[in-house]
Formats: C-alpha cells, structure tokens, sequence
C-alpha cells in the first residue's frame, strides 16, 4: 500500500488531469511503432486510389506526396510535440485548464462527431471485404443498395461496438502487432500488381527503368484527367490534402496525447515512420493496386471499392488487411469518442456512452458516403478543430512572448472562457465561410483559419484578463507543481520496472514472425522482378497469393503469442 507523505489532496485526482511523471516516459522507438501502425491503415486503400480519380498526375503525386507529408511531420515537431512535452498533459486537461468546462464540453460534442464518421467509414471499409466473400454488389452510392449489404455491416458493426465498450485492451494489443506485417502487405501488393499495368501499358511484363515506370503512371494510374474526363488537381492540391489529412492531429493538438510521454521535443520527427510510409509509400501502393485490379477486371478506379482492390492484389491475404485495418481504426476511434461523449455525460459510464455513440455509428457506417468521401471528411474534420489548436498555441507559446499571462482563466477564478468560445466560433465562421466563397483551395483554409484564430483569441484575452499579472497565484501555482512532481518521484521510486522476456521460445517466435514477414516480400519481390512474360506473371501471383496468406497466419500466432508472454511476465502493465 501507499503511503501519501502528506500528498493526499493529490492522489485523490484522476491521473489524467496530471502531467505525465518522468518514469512513464518512453523513447523514440515507442513513437516510430505508434505512428507506423495508426498510420497505415484500411482508409490507405480509399484515399490512395482517390488520388488516382481526382486525376493527378504521377510526377505531382511523387513530389507532391513527399513534400506535404515533410511539411506534417514538421508541424508536429514544431507545434504539438513541444507544446506537450512542455505541459506533459493531453489537449483535454490542457482546454479545461485555459478555457473551463464550457469549452471543454463543446470541444467533446466535436470530438463525439469527428471519432462517430472516422469509426463508421472503417466498419463500411472492413464489411467492403466481408460482402466480397459472399458476392455482394460493390456499394459505388452514398446510399445502400443491398440489403445484404447493411447486415454485415450491421454484424461487423456490433462486434466493433462490442470490443470497444469491453475488449479495447485486447484490440490495442493486437494493432501493436500489426504495423510491420501492413508496412510489407501494401508494398507487396504495388510489387505483385505493377507487372499487369506493365503489361497493359508497354506489353510485356518487366518493368525496364524508372522512365517506363513514370510512362506506366502517366497512361494507367496518375493521368492528369480525373474520373469525369477533365484536367484533374495539381502538384499545390497533392502537396495540401497530404499536409492537411491530419491537422486534427498536429495543428489541432490532439497527439498532444502522445507526446505528452515524449522524452524529448524532438521525437516528432519520429511521426516520419507513419507518414513517409503509411501516408506516402501506401497511398502510393494503394494507387498502383486500385489501377492493376482495374485493369484486372476490366473496370473503372471508380467501380471497385476496398474489397476488390484488396483481394486482386493480394488474395485472400486481402480480406484480412481490409478487415483487420478497418476493425482496429474502428475500435480506436470509438473508443475516442465513447470517451468524449462519457467526458459530457459524466453520470454515465464509459461503457454506456461507447454503446450509445456506437449505435449512432453503426447507423452511419451503413451509408458508402462515408469511406468514398473521406478525403473532404478528413479535412473538414479538421478544419473544425485547428481552432482549437490555434487557442493553445496562443496562450502557450506566444502569450509569454507578448508579456500575457498563461492560465489567466484559472488565476482569475472563472470556469468559463468568453474569449476561447468566441475565437473558436470566429474561426469555424471563417474557415467554413472562405470554403464557401471558394477564396483558396479547400485543402489549405486550415492555415489562415489557425492564424485568425488565434488573432481573435489574444485581442480578446488581452482584454479580459490575460494581459494583467497574477504574481500570488502563479506562486501557488508553482509551488502545487513541486508537490506534483514530489509526488510522482515517491510514485516512481515504487513502480515496479518491466521485465524483458528472454526465453528461448520467444526468441524463437520472434525469428518465425519475422521469417514469414520475410518470405512474403521475397514472394512479392519475385512476382516483380521474375516474370519475364505474362504466363510465368500469371503463376508468381498464384504462389503469392497462396503462401503469403499461410506467411499471414503464421506470423500473427508468433507474434501474439509472443506478446502474451511477456504480458504474462508484467500483469500489472497488462
């Protein structure tokens, strides 16, 4: 049992509303895991192929991907990583803290409506596979046109509601696994797919150079012309959909979550493993499969959805990255919203407010809009929360520049922040009334938005109070720090350290996980660079196809029953 020392008024506060103590801590590596999973996931298959009917062309789609996914990751060096290593507390506390229980709240109604959409275009995305297997038409509307349709989504929807309210742990387990095997699928299935566009292109099998590769762009995949035969987006669109398609995380702090367990500022740049793989290398991939089962079937990009794609690329190894990539996004995120609503409706339980939301998104999830609009939904999801961001960036980093006071609200007493409401309510106004009057393009209305934002914030912090000093409270303030910190340092003098799991078996079940990931990509590697002509192609895709599902299997039991065992030797971490 512990003893509090005199820290009791402490121990009794949720750990949440503290900053995170400095033996929680993780390295760099932790944070290239994190992002490598959350950034690879079912929705690569959506927008990759997004980009191929938007009709940009291959060399936009080279640079443009590259330097807007460079700018993200700058962003989140630069704006949340700091921010949160700083404060060591989430967006949430750190609201509360500078706005009240006002902001807070309407923050979370927006968080409920922004985690609701995410989840349910996963469900829709993972049943595009489950309908496949039982040769369910392609849902191309916004609306469904099989009833069929509706119920695996209905099916597929209530075990993801399900694990949510009860099994998250599990689930997070389990996308902690994910992540290499999605990082070699999505470049096998490019590698196995590129010999049939080679074909339809130049008429044989072998990629000859990088010149062919970019002629094979131009005439089946990125062709400048999008899907209704007119000049489609240009290298400026490519370069803000990347940089905008998660601003709710970066300029609208929500990893502030994360980084809050950062040990450096620095380690934003790990953000790289996601982003120059999972939202560069995959919606690069996803393009090349979205084109190759196309010319497979003989169809439009715009005809097939998640299912096909995943399947004519990689087989029944398919199935699983579209289900398995669907259902994890979908758990994490109504998780995140079941909290959001419970953060509303404090009298009820978590459990409860996850299965009212969960409803909510089931319902959603039935509509196809959901997933074939997710580009836009991304970005005016965050488009509704960079002002928020812009909010915090004020008040930490330039109100001590221009001799304002942070945490004035609290100094002051109030519980509630006239000028963080209103600076929000400005910048939804302007953002969304910019979109409307079509002034710049739709993809970067987060930039000015954040900057009149947080414009609006100052000038009116100023004047209600952030401009005057609080020299009594901000004493008391520190001195409530020292006791914090004191009292994480009695908490990590006797936490119990992680122990290493060094068996022989589990060595072993890591060099079996890590064989069947190899022997995938060496399959895929083969397919490529091994099919001289289309016969030799044709009999490579069958071998694929056939022994990376068997690479699959066994490389999720090695590798979940390695990760067992080592839960099995740190319970309390478990």
């Amino acid at each position: 049992m512990t003893e509090n020392n005199g820290f009791t008024d402490i121990s009794t506060i949720d750990e949440e509303q503290l900053p995170i103590p400095r033996h929680k801590l993780h390295g760099w590596l932790h944070f290239l895991g994190i992002y490598a999973g959350e950034h690879v996931a079912a929705t690569e298959f959506v927008i990759g192929a997004t980009f191929v009917a938007l009709g940009a062309t291959t060399r936009d789609i080279l640079l443009g991907l590259l330097i807007g996914n460079i700018l993200a990751i700058l962003s989140w060096t630069l704006i949340t990583s700091p921010i949160a290593v700083d404060t060591r507390l989430s967006l949430y506390t750190y609201l509360n803290k500078i706005a009240g229980d006002s902001m807070t709240k309407l923050y979370n109604w927006a968080n409920v409506v922004i985690f609701t959409v995410i989840s349910a275009a996963m469900i829709t995305v993972s049943s595009t596979a489950v309908r496949f297997l039982f040769d369910i038409p392609a849902q191309l509307n916004w609306y469904p046109t099989n009833v069929w349709f509706v119920l695996i989504v209905l099916i597929v929807g209530a075990i993801v509601v399900f694990v949510a309210m009860y099994g998250f742990n599990a689930v997070a387990d389990f996308s902690s696994i994910c992540a290499p095997w999605l990082f070699v699928m999505f470049t096998c299935g490019a590698l196995v797919l590129l010999p049939e566009l080679t074909n339809a292109v130049v008429g044989h099998t072998s990629l000859a150079n990088w010149s062919e590769f970019l002629l094979i762009g131009d005439q089946s995949i990125w062709t400048g012309v999008n899907s209704d035969g007119e000049p489609g987006i240009g290298l400026l669109e490519v370069i803000g959909f990347a940089w905008a398609a998660n601003t709710l995380t970066h300029f609208g702090l929500i990893d502030m979550a994360l980084f809050r367990y950062a040990k450096k500022k620095s380690y934003g740049l790990t953000t790289s493993s996601g982003m120059l793989f999972g939202h560069y290398i995959a919606w690069i991939s996803a393009g090349i499969m979205g084109a190759g089962a196309a010319v497979l079937l003989g169809k439009a990009i715009v005809e097939l959805d998640p299912g096909d794609v995943a399947y004519y690329a990689l087989g029944m190894s398919g199935f699983v990255i579209v289900i398995v990539a669907g259902w994890t996004t979908a758990n994490a995120n109504l998780y995140r919203a079941g909290l959001a609503a419970q953060a509303i409706f404090t009298n009820h339980s978590r459990e409860r407010t996850t299965l009212v939301v969960g409803v909510c998104t089931v319902i959603v999830a039935c509509f196809p809009f959901v997933f074939t609009k997710i580009l836009p939904l991304l970005t005016y999801a965050g488009l509704l929360v960079v002002p928020v961001g812009g909010i915090v960036f004020a008040e930490h980093v330039l109100f001590p520049k221009l001799g304002m006071t942070r945490y004035w609200l609290g100094y002051r007493g109030l519980n509630h922040s006239t000028p963080a409401v209103t600076a929000w309510a400005v910048g939804l106004i302007f953002g969304f009334g910019l979109n409307a009057l079509d002034v710049i393009s739709f993809y970067y209305l987060f930039l000015p938005t954040w900057v009149v934002t947080m414009a609006v914030y100052i000038l009116m912090a100023k004047r209600y109070g952030a401009g005057e000093k609080y020299p009594e409270a901000e004493a008391a303030a520190r001195k409530q720090d020292n006791r914090i910190e004191a009292f994480q340092e009695q908490q990590a003098n006797e936490a119990t350290e992680l122990v290493a799991d060094v068996s022989v078996l589990s060595k072993l079940l890591l060099v079996l996980a890590g064989a069947s990931l190899l022997l995938i990509l060496v399959l895929g590697l083969l397919t490529m660079f091994n099919s001289p002509d289309l016969v030799t192609y044709e009999a490579n895709r069958a071998r694929f196809y056939r022994y990376a599902f068997i690479g699959t299997l066994v490389y999720f039991v090695a590798a979940y029953w390695r990760l067992q065992r080592q839960k099995k030797l740190n319970p309390v971490q478990a």
